[in-house]
């Protein structure tokens, strides 16, 4: 079986980061998941992009600037960009065809929001047969009505870590 790893990094879009309340440690996501698509690219493994995209005529509609991936990443030609309207990246998208084509073995997982799209993507991923790698540093979310962002995400770190991730910090990861 191959090795190879990719990076997938979901919703780092401009409605997710600019938004009147910011994610959880905007500028430390924001770091982390640069230094790791210029890891992921510097070792060739391919970067994914996921796009939540609303229905014709919402805030994150195909296009829109809240759609729009957040300018301050390192983008390339060479990413793969999707969209997609589900939590789950694999939900009608062409992400596990193009996984599986590229013989990927191990997922790296970083991005928004840490309780929906985050979550149910990794699920998903080791329930697919993945090596799936959640990076505790390099993904996010806001404050909710029962728990504070920073609970959230040490809530998902905890109960991904083991049976559905390998959980990493950013500095920990290799590709």
């Amino acid at each position: 079986m191959s090795d190879l790893s990719a990076l997938l990094v979901i919703d780092m879009q401009n409605g997710l980061l600019h938004a009147p309340q910011p994610p959880f440690q905007r500028e430390r996501l924001l770091a982390n998941v640069t230094r790791l698509i210029q890891a992921a690219r510097h070792a060739r493994a391919p970067v994914y992009f996921a796009q939540h995209t609303g229905p014709e005529g919402s805030p994150i509609a195909d296009g829109s600037p809240l759609w729009q991936l957040a300018a301050e990443l390192p983008l390339a030609e060479s990413d793969r960009r999707f969209n997609k309207t589900r939590p789950s990246c694999f939900f009608d998208t062409p992400l596990l065809a193009e996984l599986r084509l590229a013989k990927v073995a191990r997922l790296v997982i970083v991005g928004m929001k840490t309780e929906y799209c985050v979550d149910t993507t990794c699920r998903a991923a080791a329930d697919l047969g993945f090596d799936v790698v959640l990076v505790s540093d390099a993904h996010s979310t806001t404050d909710g009505a029962v728990l504070s962002a920073e609970q959230i995400v040490a809530h998902h770190n905890a109960t991904l870590a083991g049976p559905f991730v390998t959980l990493m910090t950013a500095d920990e990861v290799e590709f």
